[in-house]
């Protein structure tokens, strides 16, 4: 029996055919999810990254694989390598496609990569923290972040963080000072530097003076600040004052660059009494004040004459 082929019969079955082409034509074409997990944040490759390249319908070259010391990295059957370093995901999906097609492997190849592991990008905390560290820049990562990360400064930590990075494929470093009240604080958000890997961020530990002597309370203190604030009064004030028996003039010794040791006159009492002007201490000074004999005995003397104890002449300081 012969349908009668009315107008809307005719119309019902177009629209039928063009949604099975359609279904088929999808069917066809889509390929499915290649990703074998998201790619971590977008940044580029670097030696020992390791990366994980994914060939739809092609399972002998669907692979891990690390990227070697040259930033180049080799696929079975490709033979020159392919170099990866300094480029995107994306852009190493390029250069495996055309090799493909170039060694004639594959007509029309559908490449993904993944980055699964960061190696190229360390940077490392230490000195002055509580936990030194060595992580890898995944995302964005500022200073204070790889602080935090290293449980934050120490007691001891120095007034500057020391930040070394690498300028780029010349091995050239650059060196910055960042201090480190002011990054805290917030005072200044440009101390908060970005950080792209490869970094080595160093807090030195505040620098230490060693005071002897006749002093109250001899010992090792630490500087207070390396411009203006370490002199030899603060000093002595931090020592606890000078001791009943100190002598006029103090030294400091000091080693050079080459390991020779200095010894530099202190006018100390003239300091005191303000007729010569403050001298300035760096780190790792010796400050020694000298206890002084004839004045002991000048005080001997005269507990023994008079009769008076040591309590009562404690506060008697004689000056030659």
């Amino acid at each position: 029996m012969r349908l009668r082929q009315t107008p809307l019969f005719l119309a019902t079955f177009l629209i039928a055919g063009l949604m099975l082409d359609s279904a088929q034509g999808q069917t066809r074409t889509a390929a499915p999810d290649l990703n074998s997990g998201s790619n971590l944040p977008m940044q580029k490759i670097g030696p020992d990254d390791l990366l994980v390249m994914n060939v739809y319908d092609a399972p002998e070259f669907t692979r891990s694989v690390r990227v070697a010391a040259d930033g180049t990295i080799r696929i079975p059957m490709i033979k020159t390598p392919i170099h990866v370093q300094g480029l995107f995901p994306s852009e190493v999906e390029v250069q495996l496609t055309d090799a493909l097609r170039r060694e004639k492997l594959l007509v029309d190849p559908i490449v993904t990569v993944n980055v699964s592991e960061y190696h190229s990008r360390p940077i490392s905390v230490a000195g002055a923290v509580k936990t030194p560290i060595t992580f890898q820049a995944i995302g964005t990562i500022t200073l204070l972040e790889a602080l935090t990360r290293a449980g934050g400064v120490s007691d001891n930590a120095g007034p500057d963080i020391v930040v070394t990075r690498p300028n780029g494929a010349d091995g050239t470093q650059s060196v910055q000072r960042v201090p480190v009240k002011p990054l805290i604080e917030g005072a200044d958000p440009e101390l908060n530097l970005k950080l792209a890997g490869g970094e080595n961020i160093r807090i030195p530990e505040v620098g230490k003076i060693i005071i002897s002597g006749s002093v109250n309370r001899p010992g090792i203190y630490p500087v207070l600040d390396p411009i203006t604030n370490n002199t030899i009064t603060t000093a002595i004030a931090q020592a606890g004052g000078l001791a009943q028996f100190a002598e006029h003039e103090a030294f400091i010794f000091r080693v050079d660059d080459q390991g020779v040791t200095h010894t530099i006159p202190v006018p100390l009492w003239d300091i005191i009494k303000r007729k010569k002007p403050d001298m300035t201490l760096q780190a790792k000074d010796i400050l020694q004040i000298p206890d002084s004999p004839k004045r002991r005995i000048a005080q001997t003397t005269i507990q023994s004459v008079t009769g008076i104890g040591t309590t009562a002449t404690a506060g008697v300081i004689i000056r030659k």
